[in-house]
């Protein structure tokens, strides 16, 4: 018989290694992160303490093979993101800019030299990583970025200022995107501690708040070419590593809808109105149905996806596409989970409040709504619709 949230038996379809690593990482997060994570994202700090648990699970550097790296499937990869936003978006959000965003930009564009450095400390936590793309004044329009790198001697100079930058203010190394003098962008690790990086906590945010996102300013900051990605020469490079992990995206979407839907469900078996349970409703039951619809659909898509980035064959316009479709379907499954749980929907202790919040920036990050459908629709007709820099 099928789960209430595996209606198609997508369940047959994974490999047991697959099975192992998605239940490993459940199992963990019902017994460690969902029952401390509510104080943790009301008080906007960051659960120090689950770092060394996470580290122990041997998950982070997903698809990296080699230098103490899992080596795991695409699939096994994206179920882990789904099962990090099942539980949480912060923790989501902490493990995928470490794991995903620097360990792979390192993994794909640095030297071997990089890669023995940093890879195996990282992947046992015992370094963490950020990835500084987004600035102040260029979010969507990433391209443009101003921070600028400059040659001097056997150093590089980096000057500028970064946003939202998740893991900065307590990360070993940063990944800065500048623009060389030669107008392309050229990725460099910036080590803690070096003088002129200055990373401050951002504070006030409605989501994700217990991550820590950080403002960051760069002042000078000397960084020895050893430091340098080679493998960055433009900003394709760049946005090969984007398209590489925006497929997990699409898969913590399904993860935060799968949340909710669950957290609903049961709420409407238990919670009694006019002397019935809600899930005796039929207003209530077909809110469920379209729920559990656009979940099993959102599980098809994920699973393909994933087997398309096994072979080699994921292009950009697929990311797009499964982050546009997710991201939004997602956002409102959440949304009507909150209202099946209608006042009670907004206290923490229900889970799916915390869930309807960080949403909001899933549905954001790694590309608006707006960017992807515009990435999706340059692939179908073969024009360009984002706008370039007006002179």
């Amino acid at each position: 018989m099928a789960s209430t949230t595996d209606l198609y038996l997508a369940d047959e379809l994974l490999t047991d290694e697959e099975r192992r690593v998605r239940d490993l990482l459940h199992e963990f997060c019902a017994r460690e992160v969902t029952p401390i994570i509510n104080d943790y994202w009301e008080r906007a700090e960051f659960p120090f303490e689950l770092v060394p648990k996470i580290a122990e699970l041997g998950l982070a550097g997903g698809v990296i093979q080699g230098h103490g790296c899992p080596g795991m499937s695409a699939t096994a990869a994206g179920l882990v993101s789904m099962e990090w936003a099942r539980a949480d978006g912060s923790i989501g959000t902490f493990f995928g800019v470490h794991s995903n965003l620097a360990m792979q930009s390192i993994d794909m564009l640095g030297s071997e030299e990089q890669k023995d450095r940093w890879l195996e400390p990282m992947a046992r936590l015992e370094k963490i990583g950020a990835f500084g793309l987004t600035e102040p004044e260029h979010g969507s329009d990433a391209v443009m970025l101003e921070t600028s790198a400059r040659r001097d001697g056997a150093d590089w100079v980096l000057d500028g200022r970064k946003r939202w930058i998740g893991n900065a203010s307590i990360a070993d190394a940063v990944l800065i995107w500048a623009r060389r003098a030669d107008g392309d962008v050229g990725g460099f690790i910036v080590e803690k501690g070096t003088p002129g990086f200055d990373a401050r906590v951002m504070t006030g945010k409605t989501a994700l708040r217990a991550v820590w996102q950080a403002d960051i300013t760069l002042d000078g900051v000397r960084v020895p070419d050893s430091n340098r990605l080679p493998g960055c020469e433009t900003f394709r490079d760049v946005a090969r590593v984007l398209t590489l992990t925006r497929y997990t995206v699409a898969w913590r979407a399904l993860g935060v809808a799968l949340a909710a839907f669950e957290h609903a469900l049961a709420y409407a078996k238990e919670r009694e109105q006019f002397g019935n349970t809600l899930a005796s409703y039929q207003l209530v039951q077909d809110k469920l149905s379209r729920m559990a619809a656009e979940i099993t659909a959102m599980q098809l898509l994920c699973l393909r996806l994933s087997a398309l980035q096994e072979d080699g064959r994921l292009t950009a316009e697929m990311a797009s596409l499964a982050k546009m479709n997710h991201a939004a379907k997602a956002r409102a499954v959440v949304a009507d989970a909150r209202d099946i749980l209608g006042g009670n929907g907004i206290l923490l202790e229900n889970h799916v409040a915390r869930h309807h919040a960080d949403m909001e920036a899933v549905f954001t990050f790694e590309g608006t709504d707006s960017i992807q459908s515009l990435i999706v629709g340059r692939a179908l007709t073969g024009v360009s619709a984002i706008a370039p820099r007006r002179p």
